[in-house]
């Protein structure tokens, strides 16, 4: 019952896409079955995929008891509330705001790494050896790509793109690095924080570590626009919408890719 009600690392997010009009939950794509599926409530049940943390400072001990990264819990959801309304001035200080946008970036990384982490644990457990050297070798892998990442990160300038007039969706994978997904290449990091708004994050040339959050209404998403494509095109386990015509249509190519499945189960 523990691990069944064990919240998921994203849930902060997944609240600014709970229903309220009616029925209190969260419309997703179940993309195991291309189902779209309600889930009731507001503990984000469906969102239930094991996470494996690794730390990614260079010099910290890994501790296989942690579950994930410190966050400040009340500091995040106050942000990502005044993210979703679009009022700056109810976000927080400036370094209340700062550190939840570390907090968003720390649960982004932590949610991207996920799938590296489970295909080197299965590879690894086909190999002879103890579960603490299996252990050692998927934190070496993660964190000689993430590493890094991480430290690019913390000198990007970020900014709230709030207002936004298209829903985003949301994954289990929610976080899009652009400097590689796109073609050609954009100099952006992004992750959604409610359905009309989103956290970018660009280079600054800067060398300390703290910068300003910028907000800014946003009529139109730009060079970002094919945030939804990203997301959908990346999705393994659920993709959350605010409603349903945004789940038929990506719903094909997950019913396609499980096989022939009878008529989705909307509420």
């Amino acid at each position: 019952m523990t691990n069944q009600e064990r919240l998921h690392p994203l849930r902060p997010f997944l609240k600014n896409w709970i229903w309220e009009h009616g029925r209190v939950g969260t419309r997703y794509l179940d993309c195991t079955d291309g189902a779209i599926k309600f889930d009731e409530g507001k503990k984000s049940r469906f969102a239930a995929e094991k996470y494996l943390y690794v730390p990614l400072d260079k010099d910290a001990d890994d501790d296989a008891s942690v579950e994930g990264p410190a966050i400040q819990e009340a500091g995040l959801a106050r942000f990502l509330r005044a993210a979703q309304l679009g009022k700056p001035e109810e976000a927080g200080t400036i370094a209340e705001v700062q550190r939840a946008v570390q907090d968003c970036m720390e649960l982004g990384l932590f949610s991207a790494y996920q799938l590296d982490a489970q295909e080197a644990l299965a590879r690894y457990e086909q190999e002879p050896m103890f579960e603490d050297e299996i252990r050692a070798a998927v934190v070496g892998d993660i964190r000689r790509v993430y590493t890094g990442m991480r430290e690019q990160l913390a000198l990007y300038d970020f900014s709230v793109l709030y207002g936004l007039p298209t829903p985003l969706l949301i994954s289990e994978a929610p976080f899009i690095d652009w400097r590689v997904r796109a073609s050609p290449a954009l100099p952006f990091v992004s992750l959604p924080l409610g359905p009309y708004c989103l956290l970018v994050g660009a280079p600054s040339g800067r060398s300390s570590r703290i910068g300003p959050v910028v907000w800014k209404s946003a009529a139109a998403m730009g060079p970002l626009k094919d945030h939804n494509r990203q997301i959908a095109e990346h999705a393994r386990s659920w993709i959350v919408a605010t409603t349903d015509d945004q789940l038929v249509a990506i719903q094909s190519r997950f019913i396609q890719a499980s096989g022939p499945e009878p008529e989705d189960a909307r509420p």
